[in-house]
This record gives structure tokens, C-alpha cells and sequence, in this order.
């Protein structure tokens, strides 16, 4: 819950959930640094929401043999807590707490709700992280993929993220049963929110940055590992560059400079054109209020089917026009259907000129900023995601 998403995509809907009447105990893995920095924060947000926290310390090294250790502490957790206060369901987050959910359904016949966020063995694979030529992560994978059956077929109910990934589920699990809802990542529409920055504030953000006040600001938001694709973005905005003059870009990451900067010295970029940033929750909507618009490319697999990226939503909220490529869940469909953005099929300068033209008109009219984060609203608000929770929780505990 110390991590930024946990912050955005965990804490928020238990939150609301909690003004429905429910309460809830929140059994989370934490990284020592992350804890000691936001410990007190997420204690005052769930002392103030009915939500008894139990964090447990997160164990990273030896690989697969830590994963064991922290899926035994959780386990132990979850059965002593059950012990103590008999719950009415189970609500797993991903697959790893979701091996233990089920292991509590079969125990104590609990209601288990498989909130699964993407196929997270295939990503494993797919992003380079279990090597398949190595026998142990062979192993590993079969392993879980035959885990994963079990995980569908005993799910009471189960959330995705995108309508793209269910026909996969339900291939999965062998059959087509009405036990599932699509909740998307959502976004807290009144902190994302550009309408309460006034023009002062992004003068002075602009002037901290180095930024010219007449400056076009292209802007990449989040972590640049694995599934990103940094060279295709630095290449359309050397096009963008080559229409627009007094392009910037703008990257909004906690990670190294560096990958990007070396990216774009091989590519002629001028690294003064480059301006690196990071930033937590709080600073983002300023930060993203001074910008034009957005690109990220996003590696397409079978396991980004099932992805909805947060960054999505929040850059829809601030009005911002974004440039993305096909393959990633819902996104293309979402994008084009509301003509919010520009969805590359190809990565090549004529894709690009395509998708500059498309920016460059979308930037013009003073209306297309709320209109961006009118549909931003539609889509993604967080009191949307709330209500499909609260309705999915309503079939579950027939109430």
C-alpha cells in the first residue's frame, strides 16, 4: 500500500467501499524503504475508512524460494484473521493472494472473488523475467499454469480489467458462466483534475522545469522497464519535433535518465530537448497541467489483453490527447470510439506524421480539454469503479 499503485488502485476503492458499509482487513506486502516513508499516511487512511491493516514485510531474494516464504506469512495471516473474526468473502488481488484465497474457500467454504489484474504467468514469460530454457522456470511456469485453471474454475467471482481478456478466461476455465465483471483501472477524477490550476501556478512549474512559456510539451508518465518501448517514443517525437520546432519532452519517472538519454544520443536527439522529472501523486496534476500532449508505446502480447494502464486514465482526466499503439486491452477501442487519441498500427514516420496531425488539431480548440476529460470521467472515475465493486460484492453475498 506504500507504492503508488496501491495508493491509486487499491486504497481508493476500499475507501468508498467502506462508505457502502463495509469493512475490511487488508493483509499487504511492503518494501522496508516504501514503509518506513508512507507507513503513517496509509495508517491515517485506513484508521479514518474502516480498514484494519496488516502489513507484512515483502521478501525479495532468494528468487522463488522468497515468493514461497511470503505466500506461507500470508497464508498464516489470512487463516489466523478468519479465525478471530469469521469473514463473509475473500478478495484477492492478483495471483499470488489469490492462491491463498482459495485455499480459504476450500477450508472454510469463503466466497472467493479473484480480482485476477492480467495474466501474470504469461507476463512473467512474455516480459523476460522466467526464461523458459531454464528447467526450474519451465517447471515454475507449468506449474502455474495448471494453477491458474483451478484459480478460474473456483472463483466465485472474477474481475478483469478489459473485455478483451474474457474470451480468454473463459477458454481458460473451460466454460462461459455470468460470474465476472470488467472494472478498469479507474482515477480519482477530483485529484486529476486541471480546471483548479490557475495559470499562475503553471508559469511558475513551467519557469521550474526550464520550460519556455510558448513551449509544446510531449509528456511520457510512469516506469520505462520491460513492457515500454522508449526507442519508438523518441522517434515519434523526433517527428514531432521536425513539425513543431519548440517541442519538448517531458518524462515524469522515478527511474535513471540514463536508458533515455543514451537512446537518444544514438538517434541525433538533442538532450537539452529532454527533461526528466520525478514526482509523487500529489505533484502529478500540476506537472501534467503544463502539458500538450502524451505517447506511450506499450510491447502488445497476449498478456497485454488483459492490461488497463493507469496512466490512461489519469491523462484523459487532465484533458490530455494521447498518442499509444494497438494490442493493449480495451485501449484501441476505448480511444477511437471517443476519438480521444491517435492509436498507431505501425511504427514508421508516416505513422508518426499521422499522429502529429492528430495532436496538432486536438491542441487548438480551448473545448477539447474538458471534452478529453469528459470522457476521462465517462470511462475511468473512480466512483464508477466503486459502484461495480459494490454491485459485483451485492451478487456474491446475495444481499
Amino acid at each position: 500500500m506504500t507504492d503508488p499503485l496501491g495508493q491509486s488502485q487499491v486504497l481508493p476503492y476500499l475507501c468508498g467501499l467502506s462508505k457502502k458499509g463495509f469493512e475490511f482487513d487488508l493483509i499487504s506486502f511492503e518494501k522496508s524503504d516504501k514503509y518506513q516513508a508512507h507507513r503513517s499516511l496509509i495508517e491515517k487512511i485506513c484508521s479514518e475508512n474502516n480498514i484494519t491493516w496488516h502489513p507484512i514485510k515483502y521478501t525479495k531474494k532468494p528468487p522463488v524460494l522468497s515468493t514461497i516464504y511470503d505466500l506461507f506469512k500470508m497464508n498464516r495471516m489470512a487463516n489466523k484473521l478468519h479465525q478471530q473474526k469469521k469473514f463473509d468473502a475473500v478478495h484477492c488481488r492478483s495471483y499470488i493472494p489469490a492462491i491463498v484465497g482459495r485455499s480459504l474457500k476450500l477450508k472454510y467454504q469463503l466466497p472467493f472473488i479473484f480480482d485476477m489484474r492480467g495474466f501474470w504467468v504469461d507476463e512473467r514469460v512474455e516480459g523476460k523475467i522466467w526464461n523458459l530454457n531454464n528447467p526450474l522456470f519451465k517447471f515454475i511456469y507449468h506449474f502455474f499454469k495448471k494453477l491458474e485453471i483451478k484459480l478460474f474454475a473456483d472463483a466465485d467471482y472474477i474481475i478483469s480489467l478489459t473485455n478483451a481478456a474474457i474470451p480468454a478466461i473463459n477458454k481458460i476455465r473451460g466454460e462461459n458462466k455470468n460470474n465476472i465483471s470488467v472494472i478498469p483501472c479507474c482515477v480519482d477524477d477530483s485529484h486529476f483534475n486541471y480546471t483548479y490550476i490557475d495559470l499562475d501556478k503553471k508559469i511558475q512549474q513551467k519557469t521550474d522545469l526550464g520550460f519556455e512559456k510558448d513551449d509544446f510539451i510531449l509528456t511520457y508518465l510512469g516506469s520505462i522497464s520491460t513492457w515500454y518501448m522508449p526507442d519508438k517514443m523518441l522517434d515519434f517525437f523526433k517527428v514531432l519535433k521536425s513539425k513543431k520546432a519548440n517541442s519538448k519532452f517531458l518524462f515524469i519517472t522515478q527511474e535513471n535518465p540514463l536508458l533515455i538519454q543514451n537512446l537518444a544520443n544514438s538517434k541525433n536527439i538533442n538532450l537539452s530537448d529532454l527533461v526528466f522529472k520525478s514526482a509523487n501523486r500529489t505533484e502529478l496534476p500540476t506537472l501534467l497541467s503544463i502539458c500538450d500532449a502524451t505517447v506511450y508505446f506499450i510491447t502488445p502480447s497476449f498478456s497485454k489483453i488483459a492490461s488497463s494502464p493507469t496512466k490512461k486514465a489519469e491523462l484523459l482526466c487532465m484533458g490530455i490527447p494521447t498518442i499509444c499503439n494497438d494490442g493493449v486491452g480495451d485501449t484501441s477501442k476505448i480511444m477511437e470510439a471517443n476519438n480521444s487519441g491517435f492509436v498507431c498500427r505501425n511504427y514508421n514516420d508516416d505513422e508518426y506524421k499521422n499522429a502529429v496531425e492528430f495532436v496538432i488539431n486536438a491542441t487548438k480548440g480551448p473545448d477539447e480539454k474538458s471534452r478529453l476529460r469528459a470522457i476521462g470521467q465517462k470511462e475511468f472515475s473512480l466512483a464508477s469503479g466503486i459502484e461495480k465493486y459494490y454491485l459485483a460484492y451485492q451478487k456474491l453475498l446475495k444481499f
